[in-house]
């Protein structure tokens, strides 16, 4: 009986023990899964917060499109820390122009420029400097010269725009938010135009050519922008491209009767017979920049024939060509471009063979 009550109570501290050990394993079980449950709402809630939050990192209200956006950059982790964590603007506080380098010190290269209201992403800070993004422009920036925080996105609020880009290949614009109404125009995939107003039943108005228009929301992105910085290989390119443009920019015509038409392309023919189009216009150009500079004769024979000027008219080259009449087509055609104010070489007043010198250069000359 005694050994009966012995094996009964061995069992029973067993099973106490074992009922034990398995409370204590499922209460560990149950705080694990609990924990991670509040972690997961954590993450959540905060998440929620980053999306729902009444400003965007630029500081104006983020539009149904950018919170979309912003989900599924977050569900599917697109999202650097900056932008999970704190707004990251800045603004140049400048009256014109300030310089980005490309380290913190204002010995370092010069990698580009930030312009009045421009703005972008603070990417480090050290020692009164801020390595910043605007556009293409990646360098260092001298804290003087920039807003943050608040002062940023006020700024940003009063020199950005917002902006509606057609996720469409061929988007109507509407003169009502209607589909009966009339078109104004059609935006292709990517264009964009400025945004006036979200009207919050499917349809936002744009300011399309100077009119009102109305597209359809879901066929559009919104998006706020702001000034971007320029580069210094840009600034070249641009550079390069607006020196282009006026050398190329019509001069104003200029009446001519048959007879000065013949005598400028003989000159032509003379001076540049064997040289590309554009330098036989360039020719041309040069001569009738002179008619009109005042520093010269004003008509196209007095110009032609100044003393010391062009030796094939100066030698009697010019006039046995005139005289001839074979003057090619081509050189007929530069110079009635010219006459209409065409020029290659913008308001060059001389040329002579490239030896060198500095200047434009086209073929065999150069002209300045």
């Amino acid at each position: 009986m005694e050994n009966a009550l012995k094996l009964s109570a061995g069992i029973v501290k067993r099973l106490l023990v074992f009922a034990l050990a398995a409370c204590i394993f499922f209460s560990q079980g149950m705080t694990v899964e609990a924990r991670n449950r509040a972690s997961s709402y954590l993450e959540l809630a905060t998440g929620i917060s980053n999306i729902i939050s009444p400003l965007s990192p630029l500081g104006v209200d983020y539009t149904a499109t950018e919170v979309k956006a912003y989900a599924n950059a977050e569900r599917t982790g697109a999202l650097s820390e900056e932008e999970e964590q704190e707004s990251t603007l800045f603004m140049a506080n400048v009256s014109t122009v300030m310089n980005v380098r490309e380290d913190p010190s204002e010995d370092s290269t010069k990698v580009g420029v930030l312009y009045k209201d421009c703005g972008g992403k603070i990417l480090d800070r050290q020692d009164g400097w801020t390595k910043i993004q605007s556009g293409d422009l990646i360098g260092w920036a001298k804290d003087e010269y920039l807003l943050f925080d608040d002062e940023a996105e006020s700024l940003a609020q009063d020199v950005g725009k917002q902006i509606v880009t057609s996720n469409s290949s061929a988007l109507n614009v509407r003169a009502e938010a209607s589909s009966d109404a009339e078109v104004l125009g059609v935006l292709t995939e990517n264009a964009f135009v400025d945004l006036i107003e979200d009207e919050g039943n499917g349809w936002i108005s744009v300011d399309y050519n100077d009119e009102t228009g109305y597209v359809q929301s879901e066929f559009v992105t919104t998006s706020f922008k702001i000034d971007q910085g320029e580069t210094i290989a840009a600034i070249k390119i641009r550079e390069e491209a607006e020196k282009k443009a006026s050398l190329t920019k019509n001069r104003g015509a200029v009446s001519a009767d048959a007879d000065e038409v013949k005598l400028l392309a003989a000159l032509i023919q003379c001076e540049a017979g064997n040289q590309p189009y554009e330098g036989r216009v360039a020719v041309g150009a040069v001569v009738m920049n002179r008619v009109k500079s005042g520093a010269y004769p004003n008509s196209i024979y007095g110009v032609i024939y100044a003393s010391g000027q062009f030796t094939p008219a100066l030698n009697g080259t010019v006039a046995r060509v005139y005289n001839s009449g074979k003057i090619a087509d081509a050189n007929y055609q530069a110079a009635q471009a010219a006459l209409n104010g065409e020029t290659t070489v913008g308001s060059a007043l001389h040329f002579r063979r490239a030896n060198g010198r500095e200047g434009i250069i086209i073929g065999a000359h150069v002209f300045w």
